[in-house]
């Protein structure tokens, strides 16, 4: 992923400022080093989600091979992710990880909630912001 990306998603002591595709929440996200790799750290609430830095690029890149809306689909780890959506492919052992994108057993999912805004915000894709069934797609 082209560092640009990592300074513009934010820093653990100036995080990058967000809201949910319904736009009804806000959460933050940053990089930080963990374990020796920088990771991406979304903050909701008092709720730390971890995920590889990689899911930024490898999303954006599904996006543009898929070439139209995809649903979100967000879902705790705990349930099951519907097919076709950006939750499902996050969690596939045919993605480019081989797995999972989540990093904290337990908190692995919610791809499908946090990422695409993340995406719009580095002008990567477009995201809908209806109050359910939200979709995106690359730019």
């Amino acid at each position: 992923m082209p560092e640009t990306y990592a300074k513009k998603v934010g820093t653990r002591t100036k995080p990058l400022t967000l809201q949910t595709p319904p736009q009804s929440s806000e959460f933050t996200m940053h990089v930080e080093e963990k374990d020796g790799a920088e990771v991406l750290v979304c903050t909701v609430g008092k709720t730390v989600l971890h995920y590889q830095l990689r899911v930024i690029a490898d999303l954006h890149a599904m996006l543009k091979k898929h070439g139209d809306w995809m649903e979100l689909g967000s879902a705790d780890e705990q349930k099951p992710a519907k097919d076709g959506t950006v939750e499902a492919w996050a969690r596939s052992p045919k993605n480019p990880v081989k797995g999972w994108y989540g990093l904290k057993k337990g908190y692995r999912g919610r791809v499908g909630m946090y990422l695409p805004p993340l995406l719009e915000h580095l002008g990567l894709a477009e995201v809908t912001h209806q109050a359910r069934g939200n979709q995106m797609r690359a730019k």
